[in-house]
């Protein structure tokens, strides 16, 4: 199934962290909503953390409660979507928590990470993909890994589209040097995918040498997802252990990252730098 956009998840998202806005900046409590709409508390939280929808006609009355019916139109036309819509990754066992990480990034208009061991998924050739996906958990049978890498290539479509996202992607050295599956074919073969992709007019990447010392980008890696304001304004920080994502919106903490990747980015070595060292690394691998 191909990649489309917007998610109908980050549409629900938004939806529901700007009902939770508007309320707040109208100075309205959830208790008073709950009176309005004549429904218990709960319902008014669920619209507010996405778990529910509400229906056309709850949504009509809060956003005349809220002083902005002048936005009914809109409002409904992106309500309709979230209905009506469906994630490309529907039936493909996808962790909760992973869920929303995956419509973030299909709608996400720009793509910034700083990655300090592997390169990043949505760059990632089939080879190396699996490498990586089988060196992180040797446990696992052929159709889980299989599932895994084909749902880590379908997220790459949306650098296929007519308008992809800006991708700016920061990767340490060291994921040059390490090698996934047959040590030099797997490797050369996913840094000249990396070369290639480069020369696109909507990728930025950046090498970032061993020699840089000690840096910001030692925190680990992380992403910063960023959206059209029309959609859902702002960025997103995500980082991932081996347990679960981890989602960051509050101003300071996305600052914190940006900052960080701004620092990284100082550091690393330009594009055409970037393309030299890829080059020669290729070289050293043929």
């Amino acid at each position: 199934m191909a990649v489309t956009s917007p998610s109908p998840t980050v549409l629900r998202r938004w939806i529901a962290i700007e009902l939770r806005t508007l309320r707040e900046t109208a100075g309205i409590t959830r208790p008073q909503v709950a009176e309005r709409l004549q429904c218990v508390a709960s319902h008014v939280s669920h619209l507010e953390t996405g778990r529910n929808l509400p229906n056309a006609a709850e949504l009509r009355d809060l956003l005349t409660y809220y002083g902005v019916s002048d936005r009914t139109d809109g409002w409904l036309s992106l309500l309709a979507a979230a209905k009506r819509g469906k994630d490309w990754w529907a039936g493909w066992d996808v962790p909760e928590w992973f869920e929303l990480f995956l419509g973030l990034e299909s709608s996400a208009v720009q793509i910034e990470s700083y990655d300090a061991l592997t390169v990043p998924g949505i760059l990632q050739t089939p080879d190396y993909a699996e490498a990586i996906i089988r060196g992180g958990d040797p446990e696992l049978d052929d159709a889980e890994v299989d599932r895994r890498l084909r749902l880590r290539l379908t997220r790459q479509q949306i650098l296929e589209q007519d308008h992809p996202p800006r991708v700016w992607s920061v990767l340490d050295e060291s994921a040059l040097l390490r090698p996934a599956g047959k040590p030099d074919q797997v490797l050369r073969s996913q840094l000249e995918h990396l070369l290639t992709l480069s020369q696109r007019p909507t990728v930025d990447l950046q090498i970032l040498r061993l020699d840089s010392g000690i840096h910001a980008g030692l925190h680990g890696t992380f992403t910063l997802l960023s959206f059209p304001t029309e959609l859902i304004g702002g960025t997103v920080a995500y980082t991932e252990d081996q347990a679960r994502g981890r989602y960051y919106e509050n101003d300071n903490q996305v600052l914190g990252f940006r900052r960080t990747l701004t620092r990284v980015q100082v550091h690393a070595q330009s594009q055409a730098e970037s393309q030299e060292i890829l080059a020669q690394r290729i070289q050293e691998l043929s």
